[in-house]
Parts: C-alpha cells; sequence; structure tokens
C-alpha cells in the first residue's frame, strides 16, 4: 500500500523546491542586473571591477554571464573610425571577466582587423564609385537634355547604383563575418574556460 503523507510533510515538500526557485530567481535577477551593467558600462557610467566586487559570491557568476553575453553581441564590424573607441570599451570590459593571457592578444589582432576591414571597405567604395561614374554621368546627361539645365545625381539617391553598390559591400561584408563569427566562438570558449 502506498504512505499517507501529512499536510507538514506536504507543506514541507512545496516549500523545499521554493528555496531552490529562490536561489535560481536570485541568479537570473543577478544575470539582468549584468546586461544593465554591461550597457551602463558602455555608456561610460559603470565601473566592472567595483560592480563585480560588489555582487554576493553566489550571484557573481551570473552577472558576469549577464555582462559578457551583452559585451560579446556587440563585436560587429565597424561603420567608420570612431567605433575604434566602441571596440576598445568592448576590449577592456571583456578582459575584466575573461581570465585568460590569450584574450588580450585575441582582442588586439581583431582590432587590427577591424582596421583593416575599414579600409578595404572605403577602398572598395571608391572602387564602386569610379566603376559606377560612367553610367552615372550618362544618366546626369540625359536628364539634364530633357530638363534644358545641368543636373547632378547623388550616387546614393539612384535606385540602381544603390543596389549595385548593397551587392558589391554585402560581398567583402560576408567575408568579414566570418572570421568575427570565429572570434566571438573563440572568445565565449575563453569565457567558458
Amino acid at each position: 500500500m502506498g504512505v499517507i503523507k501529512t499536510a507538514l510533510e506536504i507543506a514541507l515538500e512545496k516549500t523545499e523546491t521554493l528555496k531552490s526557485d529562490k536561489n535560481g530567481i536570485d541568479l537570473f535577477e543577478a544575470k539582468q542586473r549584468g546586461k544593465k551593467t554591461a550597457n551602463a558600462f558602455l555608456a561610460g557610467k559603470v565601473n566592472l571591477d567595483e560592480e563585480i566586487k560588489n555582487t554576493a559570491e553566489g550571484q557573481r557568476e551570473s552577472l558576469k554571464q549577464g555582462i559578457f553575453d551583452v559585451l560579446l553581441s556587440q563585436i560587429a564590424l565597424p561603420t567608420d573610425k570612431n567605433d575604434e573607441k566602441k571596440l576598445e570599451t568592448l576590449g577592456k570590459g571583456l578582459g575584466i571577466i575573461i581570465n585568460n593571457g590569450r584574450f588580450s592578444i585575441l582582442f588586439r589582432q581583431l582590432a587590427d582587423f577591424f582596421a583593416n576591414y575599414l579600409q578595404e571597405a572605403a577602398n572598395y567604395e571608391q572602387a564602386i564609385r569610379q566603376q559606377y561614374a560612367p553610367k552615372l554621368r550618362q544618366k546626369e546627361e540625359e536628364l539634364s537634355r530633357r530638363l534644358g539645365r545641368e543636373v547632378r545625381i547623388d550616387p546614393f539617391q539612384d535606385p540602381e547604383f544603390v543596389s549595385f553598390y548593397n551587392q558589391n559591400m554585402n560581398a567583402i561584408k560576408s567575408n568579414y563575418e566570418a572570421v568575427i563569427e570565429k572570434a566571438r566562438e573563440d572568445i565565449r570558449s575563453m569565457f567558458n574556460n
């Protein structure tokens, strides 16, 4: 026959699961706080070292995981030279939470990689403009003839140029994205070990 439990035993079993859930909730909240902390760090409003030290020992790993998730997601191809400062901040933040000597070497390589990308993208853009220039001049001449006055077209207002530009720039970006994804995997591996 089965064992009959008293109301007290059933109540104790239920509160036991609540205690473990309370710990899970605390860890979840620490991770969420880590995400907010990472965003504040990127905005220059928070010192990561202090935030980590001021967090209870049992919640530090969850806090670091939240910080890591946000910082790792911010590693992306730069759009201009101004993104170098952001990359430097990302490197500092990740360096604080990743305890691996190889990380600083990898991140320096990533910074050099981004600088190469910006240079190559600028060269590629110039080549695209030069290649499309005769067609653009032809369109300007035709519009000038039709309107009876000189017309200049901004290449980015020409849908055909925009399509040509995007197609070619996306090709170069896709080559670089594969390397960035590999770097993210390496950084993730360093963080987890």
